[in-house]
């Protein structure tokens, strides 16, 4: 069962953007970044009010750095879309677990990014989980 409504496009979407973002972190990578993304989805918190489906989430100004460079509009793979299927129905883990936020800094992780806490780092992606009663909802399971 999905943890949220995306019909085939949508995972073509998300697929494309895992490629984009995180194809150089390998499967593990690019299931965080799906995490996040679906995590945006579910928030209705923060920069994510009323942002409740994927392509929503993924078209928002200034969220993903593949898009403001063009390398989201490479075509997904089969393998991309069994990640973001995984994603959709609700796969997630440290340190993307509840994490709304994720980027790749040149050098070590800040301890906070735009004031939200750093929980970990995957590789090249450091993640940031909102303050405390910020967003709770993304704390709750499925």
């Amino acid at each position: 069962m999905a943890v949220i409504k995306a019909p085939s496009k949508h995972i073509d979407m998300l697929a494309r953007l895992l490629r984009a973002e995180a194809v150089g972190e390998g499967k593990q990578g690019m299931l965080h970044v799906g995490a996040v993304t679906v995590n945006r989805a579910r928030a209705n918190c923060s920069d994510f009010k009323g942002v409740s489906t994927l392509p929503e989430v993924i078209n928002q100004p200034k969220a993903f750095e593949a898009l403001q460079h063009g390398m989201y509009y490479q075509r997904a793979r089969e393998s991309e879309k069994r990640l973001a299927r995984r994603n959709v129905k609700g796969y997630r883990t440290w340190p993307a677990k509840y994490s709304l936020w994720y980027f790749r800094p040149d050098g070590d992780c800040p301890p906070t990014w735009y004031g939200q806490s750093q929980v970990g780092r995957y590789k090249s992606h450091c993640f940031y989980e909102p303050v405390a009663g910020e967003c709770d909802e993304i704390y709750n399971t499925f």
